[in-house]
């Protein structure tokens, strides 16, 4: 059983990687074996819109998301992980995101899917905006879709902005253990 998180947040041990790492612990206590990305020290580039996966599905910008496609590829669930900013998810996860439009080729104009898997969304912001975590959730939601994943749902957490502030967060933490394990077991 493979999990894999992705991390979108560009400050590295902050609240949102902090969160990841006890999901991915858990996950690890039940038995996965995980795989954590990050995605602020890959390098790779936005869609280009070349039209160059428009027959395959195949994206052929070679960067490092072909790395990030063989990991989600091989992963029996997916967590990810994103600060809010401005309002919705952080740019990192948007433009991999982005980058997924080659499986939207797969999907719906190849027709071909794949067995789906789980994931959940970990979402921590500075404000106490909901309107916020529901734009980023969308987001999410779209991409785990379009990877035929299945959305089991999402960890907020409001009001968090100063780096280490998520373990002043009561059950914050267990919380993300938790829904690791759970995960995990899940995939079994």
């Amino acid at each position: 059983m493979k999990i894999v998180g992705i991390s979108a947040s560009p400050r590295r041990q902050g609240n949102t990687e902090f969160l990841l790492d006890k999901a991915l612990e858990g996950a690890q206590t039940a038995g996965a074996e995980i795989t954590k990305i990050v995605l602020n020290e890959c390098c790779y580039s936005p869609c280009q819109e070349c039209g160059g996966c428009d027959n395959s599905g195949i994206c052929t910008v070679m960067d490092d998301m072909t790395d990030i496609y063989r990991q989600i590829d091989v992963a029996d669930a997916i967590i990810v992980a994103s600060p809010i900013f401005f309002g919705s998810i952080a740019a990192q996860l948007k433009m991999m995101i982005d980058r997924y439009q080659c499986y939207w080729i797969r999907k719906y104009i190849l027709k071909r899917t794949r067995e789906k898997r789980k994931g959940f969304f970990i979402c921590v912001g500075g404000q106490n905006r909901q309107d916020f975590f529901q734009n980023a959730e969308k987001l999410v939601r779209i991409f785990f879709a379009n990877i035929d994943v299945i959305y089991t749902g999402a960890l907020f957490y409001p009001g968090i902005n100063d780096k280490g502030k998520i373990q002043e967060y009561a059950g914050a933490l267990k919380e993300a253990y938790e829904r690791g394990e759970n995960i995990a077991r899940d995939v079994e």
